[in-house]
C-alpha cells in the first residue's frame, strides 16, 4: 500500500495510508542506545528478544498515520484504544454525509455470547430487516436535512442520526500500541466490522515492519500466557516426559530454528526445569 492510497472497506468505508515513521532498524537502534551498541545480536534476534521480554519502548519509535472512514458504532469501539492521537470530523461544524452502513448479513443474537451474533436469519427475514433499516436511515437523514434547512444548529440536528452513519478521522499511533490494537481487534471475538479494518491495518504493518510483526505474531498472537497453576501443570507433565524416556532435549531438537539456544534456556528457567535439563 503506497502513501495516499485508499483501501475501500465495508459499503462506504475506507483506510487511507497517510504516512509512517521508523523501520525495523529504528527499533533496534533505539534499543542499542541502552547499552551503547555493545552486543552481538543480529537485528532480527534483538527484535525477537525485545518482543518476548516485553521491552516495549523501542517499538514506540515507529508510528503510523491513517485516515479512517467507518460507521460511528465502529469508531466508538476504536477510540477505546486511548493510546493514539485522533482528530474526527465534527458534526458541529460540518454537515455529515448521507452515508449509512447496511450489513450484508443479518444474524440472530448469540445465546452464549451477550455481545455477539450467531447464525444468519432466513433470507426473507434478512430482506425485511434490511428494508426497515434503509427506510429508517432515509427518514433520519431527511429529518436531519429538514432541521438544517430550518435553521437548527448542526450540533442539535445531528442527534437524529443513527449509529450506522459514517464518520471519518485521522489516527496516529505508535507500533507498540498498534500491536495491542491488532491483537484485540483481529481476534475472532471482535465485532466483524472492526475486524475488517484491523485486518487491513495488519497487512500494512507487515509491509512497514516485517521483522517486528513476525516477532509479534510468534510470541503474542500465536503464543499464550500461563497462570501459576497452568505453569505447574505444564512443568509436571514435562518432568513426567523426561522420566518416561522421551527427553525434553529431543523435543527441543524437533523445534529446530523455531527456538534459539537463548530462548531454550529462558524456557527451562521459566518452568524451573534446570535440575533435569542440561542448558
Amino acid at each position: 500500500m503506497k502513501k495516499g492510497q485508499r483501501k475501500n472497506l465495508l459499503d462506504h468505508g475506507h483506510i487511507i495510508y497517510v504516512d509512517h515513521m521508523g523501520t525495523d532498524t529504528d527499533i533496534v537502534d533505539a534499543a542499542r542506545v541502552s547499552y551503547r551498541g555493545v552486543g552481538s545480536s543480529t537485528d532480527k534476534a534483538l527484535i525477537r528478544y525485545l518482543m518476548r521480554n516485553k521491552h516495549t519502548s523501542p517499538f514506540e519509535m515507529c508510528e503510523l498515520k491513517v485516515i479512517i472512514k467507518c460507521p460511528i458504532f465502529v469508531a466508538r469501539q476504536w477510540i477505546r484504544h486511548r493510546t493514539a492521537s485522533l482528530n474526527e470530523v465534527s458534526g458541529r461544524y460540518s454537515q455529515l454525509p448521507d452515508d449509512f452502513f447496511l450489513p450484508s448479513v443479518i444474524s440472530h443474537q448469540a445465546t452464549d455470547n451477550k455481545q455477539g451474533r450467531s447464525i444468519p436469519l432466513n433470507e426473507g427475514a434478512q430482506n425485511d430487516v434490511k428494508r426497515l433499516m434503509r427506510e429508517h436511515q432515509k427518514d433520519s437523514y431527511d429529518l436531519y436535512e429538514d432541521m438544517l434547512s430550518g435553521g437548527v444548529a448542526k450540533e442539535t440536528a445531528r442527534n437524529v442520526l443513527t449509529l450506522d452513519v459514517y464518520t471519518e478521522f485521522v489516527w496516529k499511533i505508535d507500533l507498540h500500541n498498534l500491536m495491542h490494537f491488532l491483537k484485540l481487534r483481529c481476534d475472532p471475538h471482535a465485532q466483524y466490522e472492526i475486524r475488517v479494518f484491523a485486518a487491513e491495518l495488519k497487512n500494512l504493518a507487515w509491509q512497514l515492519w516485517p521483522d517486528a510483526m513476525e516477532a509479534f505474531e510468534f510470541y503474542h498472537v500465536d503464543g499464550i500466557t500461563l497462570s501459576r497453576a497452568e505453569k505447574i501443570i505444564v512443568a509436571t507433565a514435562l518432568r513426567h516426559c523426561e522420566g518416561s524416556g522421551q527427553t525434553l532435549t529431543d523435543m527441543r531438537d524437533l523445534l529446530g530454528e523455531q527456538i534459539s539456544e537463548r530462548e531454550w534456556k529462558e524456557f527451562v528457567t521459566k518452568l524451573d526445569l534446570s535440575d533435569i535439563i542440561e542448558t
